[in-house]
């Protein structure tokens, strides 16, 4: 007999429809044919201990799965439910009416029950598209997929419950989730405060000038000045995630593997923080099989490169291409992917190899010449994308014990909500452009004309500190974000000379040693 269950396959981000195609005639072969991995061609075993446990001898057949379409390969351990229904139905062991209304999910264990498997919510998304009633997935996927409106989803703990219910003969726990109830409870809560930071005011305005524009930022300063405590607060002081942000990165942690049993949405923004000595593939995406990276893992979230020119540069240059387009392309001899990569880059470095310089109590000792050969370790191009430039110091001891809080995350938060929404008016007719930081050359006499007041200062610091050429757009672009957190239609003298000060790295005399 021949019959069809239904299944997917995982493509980038999304899924794309697979076709279980089950024949079960007189003999003793066991074939699986549609370009499977090693891991779908050993389901055999697992379907054969799983019915057997359950009550179902399905062996000394022959039997053929074609998994369709034949040109896109399979991989994974979830198609192992969709084979073994397919096959008892075959063998006319069970009813088939029900089979093309559900996507089956899930991997089986020997004693017949099913475990997790991921991409759980891209397969929602894709069988609403597909007009499919709904999926059956092991308990614990359940929440994940239940979150895409207008489709069923049951959570089943057994493949004898999965085959009582398609006989109609018992029942499956319905999911069910008030999306917008507990996204709204949980989106503004925020891990890390910046009330716990004392003192640096300045760095911590350049965060949130840097939150408000959607701007990366490099904070160097000596070791111990609280550059990575400052970091990971960060993605506090964002806007909060709307549905569509956190639908986009779940999918991508469900993709990868790394969402949580049970979890329904990302709630708070990613902040993803890989050690200097990562591989290019783990960093932008790859392997023998193309997966998410940690620059896709940190989509509409924070990337935090702590000690960046410790990084291999050919590994930061990657970086380049995704800080422009938001999107990586992984290309491999098994296919290729498109991976979000819309991320805001955090960077902190120390100011020379001894980690001293410029410190106010603390000598140097590095040689003539070294500050300026360790800052050449990150590239040109890499730090042209890197509006923001600050330089950090230790706090003296009298900030540090100060016993009321500082400013929380969440009154920050708020100027940045309100900075962001100016910015969302603005660029309402530009797709592709949301924030500052995204400005092209063609809109900046458009937005970002400062006034003569402006002008002139602009002119007088790029003579006297030396400035670079490059340095000119960074700040026109600071220089923006700065004015609307001010609520300003234009940039005046003011907003430039702070934006001014968020180019240390750009003066004539930064690394030079008197």
């Amino acid at each position: 007999m021949f019959v069809k269950t239904y299944n997917a396959t995982l493509v980038g981000v999304s899924a794309k429809p697979v076709t279980v195609e089950v024949t079960a005639d007189e003999g003793t072969s066991f074939a699986i044919v549609g370009l499977p991995d090693a891991a779908v061609r050993e389901s055999y075993e697992r379907i054969m201990a799983a019915t057997l446990a359950t009550g179902f001898d399905v062996s000394g057949k022959r039997t053929v799965i074609n998994l369709s379409p034949g040109d896109l390969r399979k991989e994974g351990t979830a198609y192992d439910l969709s084979m073994a229904i397919g096959l008892i139905a075959a063998l006319k062991l069970m009813k088939a009416d029900n089979l093309e209304n559900y996507i089956l999910l899930g991997e089986l264990s020997l004693d017949g029950k099913l475990r997790p498997v991921k991409g759980t919510l891209s397969i929602a998304i894709m069988a609403k598209q597909e007009g499919l009633k709904g999926l059956i997935v092991p308990k614990g996927n359940g929440k994940e997929a239940a979150v895409v409106e207008g489709i069923e989803v049951y959570e089943a703990d057994t493949l004898r419950d999965v085959i009582n219910f398609l006989n109609n003969n018992g029942t499956l726990p319905l999911v069910k989730i008030n999306m917008e109830q507990a996204f709204e409870q949980a989106r503004f809560n925020t891990t890390f405060d910046f009330a716990d930071v004392k003192g640096q005011e300045n760095v911590k305005r350049a965060m949130e000038v840097a939150a408000a524009g959607g701007h990366n930022i490099l904070l160097i300063g000596a070791p111990g000045s609280g550059k990575s405590m400052m970091a990971k607060r960060v993605p506090g002081i964002l806007p909060p995630f709307t549905i569509e942000e956190s639908l986009e990165s779940t999918k991508i942690y469900s993709v990868a593997g790394k969402l949580n049993l049970d979890t329904t949405l990302l709630t708070e923004r990613p902040f993803r923080s890989p050690h200097h000595s990562i591989s290019m593939p783990a960093l932008v995406g790859g392997g023998t099989t193309p997966r998410p990276g940690e620059i896709s893992l940190a989509h509409n979230g924070v990337l935090f490169l702590d000690e960046l020119a410790e990084f291999n540069r050919s590994v930061l240059e990657l970086l380049r291409q995704p800080m422009e387009e938001r999107i990586i392309t992984v290309s491999r001899a098994k296919g290729s992917a498109d991976y979000p990569a819309s991320f805001m880059l955090v960077a902190a470095m120390n100011p020379c190899p001894c980690g001293y310089y410029n410190h106010p109590t603390k000598e140097c000792t590095c040689p003539q010449g070294a500050v300026e050969r360790y800052l050449a370790k990150v590239s040109g191009p890499l730090m042209d994308r890197i509006d923001i430039q600050v330089e950090i110091l230790p706090i003296a001891f009298e900030k540090i014990s100060q016993a009321e809080p500082a400013e929380s995350s969440q009154a920050i938060r708020q100027r940045v909500i309100q900075a962001r929404k100016i910015q969302t008016d603005r660029f309402s007719n530009y797709p592709g452009i949301h924030c500052n930081a995204q400005i092209t050359p063609n809109l900046m006499n458009k937005y970002a004309r400062p006034d003569e007041d402006g002008l002139r200062k602009l002119k007088i610091a790029m003579d006297r500190f030396g400035l670079s050429a490059r340095a000119y757009d960074r700040i026109l672009k600071v220089a923006r974000t700065i004015a609307d957190l001010d609520n300003s239609d234009n940039i005046t003298g003011t907003h430039i000379a702070e934006a001014i000060t968020y180019r240390s790295l750009d003066r004539d005399s930064w690394g030079k040693k008197h």
